[in-house]
């Protein structure tokens, strides 16, 4: 008997070949992240461990169980959540005032000019160095907070998504006109789409900006005169000489910051710039 099952073409993997290596590569860069964070855990308990000295240098696993005893104890997610309410507060504020002064500087040539002057003066000005002006026009509280805050996002954020309307291609441009967009359409349409790169890059460096300054003014005074930040968490433990869970409170920072840039920036970039094929 002829085998007949020779003639027959041979069945494709179900799985498209495009999401295999996506996957494989997905797979690889989160081990090679891990990799990296459990080389420096071990480089910091070898380094802890010869030191021999837990005030000045306590151990990855004492700062491990400082960082757990804060949470079940101390109210540390309590101190994360005021810091990261404050932040968010003056962080969207400040992306709206940005999304307005872009806006008019698309319109009209003058206001262009305007905001690049304002963002060449403001934007190497650290937002910190605004903090006793701040203390004195709003008092020790919350408000003080968000001016330094709208302060340290506003300009960057606003630079980077001017850049990158102005680096639309042409042939994007022609596009928009040719179907008569115009006004809020032809900026929602065209400009947003062709710029998401820089957007969301200035939407990296702003909250960037924002979580160090937070920090920094946190150390000076809590989120309100009655309830302390990650900051101010940090600083009062510094006064009492508890290392460790100083240290607990710097790694909250860190483990915030990798949350949020290979977390929230990651996924929002995976579903609009990489799946729409604007950027490699």
């Amino acid at each position: 008997m002829t085998d007949q099952t020779a003639d027959l073409p041979a069945v494709a993997d179900a799985t498209p070949p495009s999401s295999r290596p996506r996957r494989t590569f997905t797979h690889s860069v989160a081990f090679r992240r891990s990799a990296v964070l459990l080389l420096l855990a071990f480089l910091w308990q070898s380094a802890a461990d010869w030191a021999a000295n837990p005030l000045l240098l306590p151990s990855f696993t004492q700062t491990m169980a400082a960082l757990c005893d804060a949470i079940l104890h101390e109210h540390l997610l309590t101190a994360i959540v005021a810091s990261l309410g404050v932040l968010l507060k003056g962080y969207l504020i400040a992306l709206a005032l940005a999304v307005v002064l872009v806006s008019l500087a698309i319109a009209n040539i003058f206001l262009r000019e305007a905001l690049l002057t304002l963002t060449a003066m403001f934007n190497p000005l650290p937002a910190i160095a605004l903090l006793p002006l701040a203390m004195l026009w709003f008092g020790l509280g919350e408000m003080s907070l968000i001016f330094v805050l709208v302060h340290s996002v506003m300009w960057p954020f606003a630079l980077a998504t001017f850049t990158g309307f102005q680096s639309v291609p042409e042939a994007h441009r022609l596009v928009g006109r040719n179907y008569g967009l115009t006004g809020p359409r032809y900026v929602a349409h065209i400009l947003i789409p062709s710029a998401l790169p820089s957007i969301i890059s200035g939407l990296k460096i702003g909250w960037a900006f924002a979580w160090r300054t937070l920090i920094a003014a946190e150390l000076v005074f809590g989120v309100s005169s009655s309830q302390g930040g990650l900051g101010w968490f940090i600083f009062r433990n510094r006064n009492e000489l508890f290392t460790d869970k100083v240290f607990a409170g710097l790694v909250s920072v860190i483990l915030i910051g990798l949350v949020v840039e290979f977390g929230l920036f990651r996924v929002l970039e995976n579903a609009t710039v990489r799946r729409w094929g604007t950027q490699g």
